[in-house]
């Protein structure tokens, strides 16, 4: 399919999933066109009884990883139904009675955050939902003993509230990471807890950790390619910058961290997980203002806006600003 029929494609993909519910969701792709192993194959047994039968990871060359990690992480979002979710400002707030948008008082943008959320049908209550999601956790080191509470919660125990409802977006990350061939912790630190990466990869920016795969930069720093991670502060947490989390390093902190999968000009998208309870793009606005190199657009900027403190760069070859487009699983997409 030539690059026109894919970019097309694709635009009028995210104006359905911007426009209308998503009721169903992508099949996976063939290995012979993804080589991935789905997450519903780390484990085994239905609710109440699941467990862990794969916790291992593919080990490979750092450099090779960022064009599957963009792979990987867009086939998820198809196999979740497409949700989209754009945070861009095109929206405007509306001023107090009485007062009449001029120079002196402009109408003030406001972030669109969904203007549509997209739900997953009867899939998010499936077994195969379940099980995706529990893959997900297979891939961190507290993954099994996790899936032992949420079994106990399934059967009625009374071990407290364990729900796939809880934060999950760390264990997606690190199952993307797991598949990709980043296996080894000396490459990326899987865990339950985006804070144990993100310290990573501050330390191999400070000089420890040479073989990390990601480096820590604040937002702006350096130029963002797919394949990266932007992190932001969550649940009372405000960090701004790398500064904020540094003396805090080895501390919980919650936070959110999403995989970067192509880059415009004025815009960028990226996937994660837990987000409008499942694998969500977001397309979040870029300025130059203040900085080297385009950042996404902060909380200074726009009120309402997320602050990117963190930008996790790859140590990886580049790959194509339009990495989303070219991946296997929007290519089978126009082609159909």
């Amino acid at each position: 399919m030539a690059g026109a029929g894919v970019r097309a494609a694709l635009t009028i993909l995210l104006a359905v999933a911007l426009a209308t519910p998503a009721t169903a969701q992508s099949a996976r792709l063939p290995r012979d066109l993804l080589d991935a192993i789905p997450p519903s194959a780390r484990v085994e047994g239905d609710r109440g009884r699941m467990r862990v039968v794969q916790p291992l990871c593919r080990v490979g060359p750092t450099h090779w990883a960022r064009r599957r990690i963009v792979d990987i992480a867009v086939q998820e979002w198809a196999v979740f139904g497409y949700q989209t979710v754009d945070a861009r400002p095109v929206e405007t707030r509306r001023l107090p009675d009485g007062v009449v948008a001029d120079a002196a008082n402009p109408p003030r943008p406001a972030p669109r955050n969904a203007r549509h959320l997209l739900r997953l049908g009867t899939w998010e209550s499936s077994r195969d939902a379940d099980a995706t999601i529990a893959g997900y956790w297979s891939a961190t080191p507290d993954g099994a003993s996790l899936l032992a509470r949420q079994n106990r919660q399934w059967r009625g125990g009374d071990d407290g509230p364990v729900d796939w409802v809880q934060p999950w977006s760390a264990a997606f990350v690190s199952w993307v990471m797991c598949e990709a061939g980043l296996g080894d912790p000396a490459q990326f630190r899987r865990d339950v807890s985006h804070r144990v990466y993100i310290d990573q990869a501050i330390r191999a920016r400070d000089g420890a950790g040479p073989a990390a795969a990601y480096v820590a930069w604040d937002a702006g720093e350096q130029p963002i390619e797919p394949g990266d991670l932007l992190c932001n502060s969550r649940g009372g947490t405000d960090y701004r910058s790398l500064a904020d989390r540094r003396p805090e390093m080895g501390e919980y902190a919650p936070a959110h961290c999403d995989i970067v999968v192509r880059v415009d000009a004025d815009r960028i998208n990226v996937i994660g997980g837990n987000v409008v309870q499942g694998v969500s793009l977001t397309i979040l606005p870029l300025t130059s203002d203040g900085a080297a190199h385009p950042r996404p657009v902060a909380g200074r900027d726009l009120a309402g806006a997320r602050t990117i403190f963190a930008h996790l760069k790859l140590r990886a070859d580049p790959v194509e600003a339009d990495a989303m487009d070219r991946s296997p699983t929007i290519r089978a997409l126009a082609g159909s």
